[in-house]
This record gives C-alpha cells, sequence and structure tokens, in this order.
C-alpha cells in the first residue's frame, strides 16, 4: 500500500526532533495520531507565525524517547489522552480503565457478566467459587515495597519509621479476602472476617487497629454503614459502573493528578532515594495508602492496574484525592531539594 508523503509540518517535527537528538518516522506519526497521543496536523502550528507548538514539539519528544520496537507505552499514553481532555480522549480513557479493572477476571476465565447479584445462598456461594477462581495460579507476593526497604535498611543499620499498618499489603490471607470482596463486594466479607484478616498480619501499634475497630462499631450502633463508602462496597461491578459513570472531565483529573504522581515517585526513588529521603516519604499516611498500593507504576500491564486503582481511590475515598494532592507537593518538595555533592564537589 502506497504511503501518504509526509507533510511540511510532519518533516518540520521531524527535523526538531532530529536536532534533540531523536529519530522519528512519519508512520510513528501517523500511528501516534490514530491513538490520539498526538493532535491532528493542523493543529501542530501557532496560527500566528505558523512555528510548530512547543508543547507538540516536547508530546512528540516524550513518545520517541518512550517508543520501543515491539513495545507499546503503557499507561504514559493515558496521560495524554487526560491532559487533552477531550471528548474522545476521555472516551479512550474510559474504555481503558474498564478493561484493566476487569483483568483478573479475564485471567480467570470469567465475564462480569457471570457474577450473580442477589443475597439468595445460591448466589452467594457461586460468588465464593468465582474467588476462588481468581486465585488459581496466582503467584504469592512474600514481601511488598515496605517490607524490602525495611530489610535492607535494617542490614545497613538504617532507622526508619516504625510501621503503621499490615506487615505486606499483599499478604496470601489479604488477597483472599479481597477476591471475594472484588466478586461480591461488602456485602460476602462480615466485619470480624475484616478484622481478623488485617489483624493476622498487622505490625503497626495495636491501639491503632483496635480504634479502627471500635469506629466501625460505633458506626454501627449508630445506625451508620462505613462499609457502603467502600471502593469494594459493590464489588468489580460497582467499581465498572463508576468508570462508566463518572463525570469525563474528573476522570480525566484523577487520571492526571495520579500519574504525575507516580511519575514523581518513580524519580524520587530511582534519582534521590537515600536514607533521609526515604524517611520522610515513609513517615506520611500516604505511604501505606498509597506508595505501597498503587503508588509504584511501572510502563507495564502491572503499572496499568497500579494507575487503575490508584484513579479508583482517587474518585471514591473520600478525602483521599486531598491527601494525594498534599503528598504530591512534599515529593515535589523533595526532587527540588538540592542534592549532597560528591567528594571531589560536583553534586550527586
Amino acid at each position: 500500500m502506497t504511503r501518504t508523503p509526509p507533510t511540511a509540518t510532519e518533516l518540520a517535527l521531524a527535523a526538531e526532533l532530529s536536532r534533540r537528538g531523536l529519530t522519528v518516522t512519519p508512520h510513528q506519526l501517523e500511528r501516534w495520531r490514530a491513538k490520539r497521543w498526538l493532535t491532528p496536523t493542523d493543529q501542530w502550528t501557532d496560527p500566528a507565525t505558523s512555528a510548530l507548538r512547543p508543547d507538540i514539539v516536547d508530546r512528540a519528544a516524550w513518545l520517541a524517547a518512550l517508543s520501543r520496537p515491539g513495545r507499546g507505552i503503557s499507561w504514559i499514553g493515558w496521560t495524554f489522552w487526560a491532559i487533552d481532555d477531550t471528548e474522545q480522549t476521555a472516551a479512550l480513557l474510559r474504555q481503558a480503565l474498564i478493561r484493566t479493572i476487569q483483568l483478573p477476571l479475564r485471567q480467570a476465565g470469567i465475564t462480569l457478566t457471570q457474577i450473580p447479584q442477589g443475597d439468595s445462598d445460591t448466589a452467594f456461594e457461586a460468588r465464593q467459587d468465582l474467588a476462588e477462581r481468581l486465585l488459581q495460579g496466582r503467584r504469592a507476593i512474600g514481601r511488598d515495597l515496605d517490607g524490602l526497604l525495611r530489610n535492607h535498611a535494617d542490614t545497613a543499620g538504617i532507622a526508619l519509621p516504625e510501621p503503621r499498618t499490615v506487615s505486606n499489603a499483599f499478604d496470601t490471607t489479604l488477597v483472599r479476602i479481597g477476591a471475594r470482596l472484588l466478586t461480591g463486594g461488602m456485602a460476602d466479607v462480615s466485619p470480624e472476617e475484616l478484622t481478623d484478616a488485617w489483624r493476622s498480619v498487622w505490625t503497626g501499634p495495636p491501639e491503632q487497629l483496635d480504634r479502627i475497630t471500635a469506629a466501625h462499631l460505633a458506626a454501627d450502633e449508630a445506625g451508620t454503614d462505613l462499609c457502603a463508602i467502600s471502593p469494594l462496597a459493590n464489588g468489580l461491578p460497582g467499581l465498572v459502573r463508576t468508570f462508566e459513570q463518572v463525570d469525563a472531565h474528573l476522570l480525566c483529573e484523577a487520571v492526571r493528578v495520579c500519574t504525575k504522581a507516580s511519575s514523581t515517585l518513580m524519580k524520587l526513588l530511582l534519582e534521590r532515594a537515600d536514607a533521609e529521603m526515604l524517611a520522610e516519604l515513609m513517615s506520611d499516611v500516604m505511604w501505606d495508602q498509597w506508595v505501597r498500593a498503587g503508588g509504584i507504576a511501572p510502563a507495564s500491564r502491572l503499572g496499568e492496574a497500579a494507575i487503575t486503582l490508584s484513579t479508583v481511590q482517587y474518585l471514591l475515598v473520600p478525602g483521599w484525592a486531598e491527601d494525594l494532592h498534599r503528598y504530591q507537593d512534599r515529593m515535589d518538595r523533595l526532587l527540588a531539594a538540592p542534592t549532597a555533592p560528591t567528594p571531589d564537589g560536583r553534586p550527586v
């Protein structure tokens, strides 16, 4: 098939990227436009000067730097959709999040329509069976990021803040409860089961877990169902409905914030990680509420799941969005702080 010759604008963009040491082909530009990572060519230039828009050049440079033969750019493409925040890009973002949130079902050969609704014994037992199918073949994670860092710190004699919560957010006990929550929501797991599961792996202050339990008991006596405000109140079907129904602009905002936060965190951990910086990150409650459970997002299917989980919390957990914005400010300050000089006087 004969390709359309590149336009003058495309050639100008390719030349600009070449000056930055990057290579781009007309085929790549065509593909990026088709995926809506780049706007149509007629929007690349400033109408007043006909010069290439700096933001278009910067975005194309990012895409050229990230593109590898045979590999996608994963959730980073979602970032561009969220930044553009148009009807078309919001629809693409919605589809990607819905597809990702259902990944555990697809891996187990289950469809959303197979999850029975209702509180009959038959429906409950069917959901329990589906939860077991979700767990089949799953590899156990012996220690999460928090545990790994603490282990290395202990070996090196470095003091880190004391643990505040569970020893491993991906402990098998918690994962089994989580599978049941995905298929049946909070109605399928009793408060006692949840408490026992958390208590079995709890390493934080005992009184903190007691306060959480007391808060649930007090709410129950007052006729308030705290479980109803959980993101998993209605299981995976409820999460899918959230993505289907949420306002498009709010969805784009949530993904913009969550992808920016994960990018900043990765940059900190890869480029600026030292005992002092880690201690400051770990001293904040968002270390447990976000970093350990979705903050780390590699450019892969696992990273897409992490961004999706963060987006769910941003949209559904009261106060979580405000806490993430506050943590972003903290990470920005850490990233902007001067680094210690090396023995020869140069910055690290």
